[in-house]
Formats: structure tokens, sequence, C-alpha cells
């Protein structure tokens, strides 16, 4: 199937737009790339004002808001030959990186009919009876669905590696089982895109900070966050891998520099879910 432009590159350098270039092939994580070589604070493909940001961002919700109508009106009928569409964005970062501004602003957009929403902390003892994959099948999006997973599978790689609550040799097994998995969900017809947004330590410690002094954000305090901080290069080690053994054809991973939060805000919807919704899923 011929790919569409996306709505990101549709835009690339007209008047006011800001978009430069097509963000997605900068964004999107391939041979030799290294996570400690990126820069949190710039703005791959995007050279406008903040004022430009906000504006695009409202410009690609609204795209993201038709196409959405239509994958999920495409669900209620029958077509010869082709499958029902879904999609799956799965959203990862450091604590404060923006992935609750994300589900807020990019996937509020939509009719909240057609998104399902999933976050997935430490597993209940059910859950741990079970093959780390079992509570994540039960909330992959049905056809005509958007889902979204803030958190997901791959913290039974991540925070289950660097907390050590698993042996190495059960965590190396979980790459490829997690590959495996999303190819067989790209093969039912779900599009799988993977957004890990990039904040800096001197961001993220602004951040949090900014949740103690502020009445509106200490709801969102967490102690936890902390610790977390402490073992900020275990866990920047952790995504590397990941980055290495699962970014993958069928569902690449995309890292999004999430200093700056409108060029965060826009890119996950600009170049990848907007094409993915319209093109159909990338060839296995």
């Amino acid at each position: 199937m011929a790919t569409k432009k996306s709505h990101g590159s549709s835009r690339v350098g007209e008047a006011g737009s800001g978009w430069s270039e097509d963000p997605a092939p900068l964004l999107r994580v391939g041979a030799g790339f290294r996570l400690s070589e990126t820069d949190p604070d710039e703005t791959p493909g995007f050279d406008g004002k903040k004022s430009d940001g906000e504006r695009e961002l409202a410009i690609a919700a609204g795209a993201v808001d038709t196409l959405q109508e239509k994958l999920f009106a495409s669900s209620l009928f029958d077509r010869d030959g082709d499958q029902h569409r879904s999609l799956l964005l799965v959203l990862q970062g450091m604590d404060s990186s923006g992935k609750g501004g994300i589900v807020r602003h990019v996937v509020g957009s939509v009719d909240p009919q057609g998104v399902t929403h999933a976050s997935f902390k430490r597993p209940t003892k059910l859950e741990l009876s079970h093959d780390f994959l079992w509570r994540i099948r039960k909330r992959v999006p049905e056809p005509g669905k958007i889902g979204v997973f803030d958190r997901s599978h791959y913290e039974d790689v991540l925070a289950v590696k660097v907390l050590g609550l698993a042996s190495l040799e059960e965590v190396d097994g979980r790459y490829g089982t997690i590959n495996d998995f999303e190819h067989e969900l790209v093969e039912q017809g779900t599009t799988v895109v993977k957004v890990f947004l990039n904040i800096s330590p001197d961001e993220q410690k602004a951040r949090l900070g900014a949740r103690l002094e502020r009445a509106d954000k200490y709801w969102k305090y967490n102690p936890g966050d902390i610790d977390s901080r402490l073992l900020w290069n275990q866990y920047q080690d952790a995504y590397q891998t990941v980055f290495e053994r699962t970014s993958t054809e069928a569902a690449p991973w995309f890292v999004v520099p999430a200093n700056p939060r409108q060029p965060a805000g826009c890119a996950p919807i600009s170049p990848s879910p907007t094409s993915s919704i319209s093109s159909g899923p990338p060839a296995a």
C-alpha cells in the first residue's frame, strides 16, 4: 500500500507553520541510535515560535479527530479482503516527561468513545500468576479504536530490570517475546506507534520541584519519583537496550525531545499516528 503524506510532512515549508522538515524520520530510532547523544532541548524539523507550536498542535489535533472518526466508521462495515484497523500508541518516558500531557491534549482531542486508555502499574498477584503479557493483551484496542498505553509492557524490561525484580536471563528473553507480540498485532491490523518522551535530568528536577511548590500540582508529587532519579543512568541504559532490541520495521520507536512542551505535543500526532491511520500499518 502506498504511503500517503503525514500531516506534518504536508505542512513542511508552509508559511507560518514552523515546520522546516518532516520530523518523522528525524525522530525514528534507526541503526546506530544512541540515546546519550540526543538533545532533549531540540525541536527536530520545527523552527517556529511557541505560538506556532500551539497553533500546529490545534491543527494536528483536528486532523486526528477527523481520521479517528473515519477509523471508527470503517470498523462498522465488512470489507472483503481488508482488515479492520486499530491504532496503539505506546507512551514511555521518565517521570514528569509529559506523558499525561500527551494523553490530555492529543488523545483528548478525539471522541472518547473511540479511545481506550491503560496505564500499567505494579502487577497484582493474579497478574503475576500469568505471563507478563497476559494483562497487556486484555487491553489492546478493538477494531476502529485508538488505544493508548501510558506506560506499557515495556515496564517489564525497564523497571523490572533496573530494580532487579526478575533475573537478567528472564528479562533478556522478553525482548523477543515483545517483538513477536507487536508483530502479531500488526498482522491483525493494529498499527503500533511507540513514543519515548526524552527529558533531561535538570528539566525533570524543575518539574518535580514545581509539583511541590504549586498547590494545583502537589497531588502529582510521588516520593517514588525521587528514588527513580537516583537510578537515572540505569534507566537510560535500559532504554538504550529497548531501542536496540525492539525498534522494528513493523513497530518502530520515535524519540521525542520533551524539554520544550509544544513541539513534544505536536510530534506524536503530526508524523506518526496521523499518517498511520490514513495510510495503513507499516509492512511487517
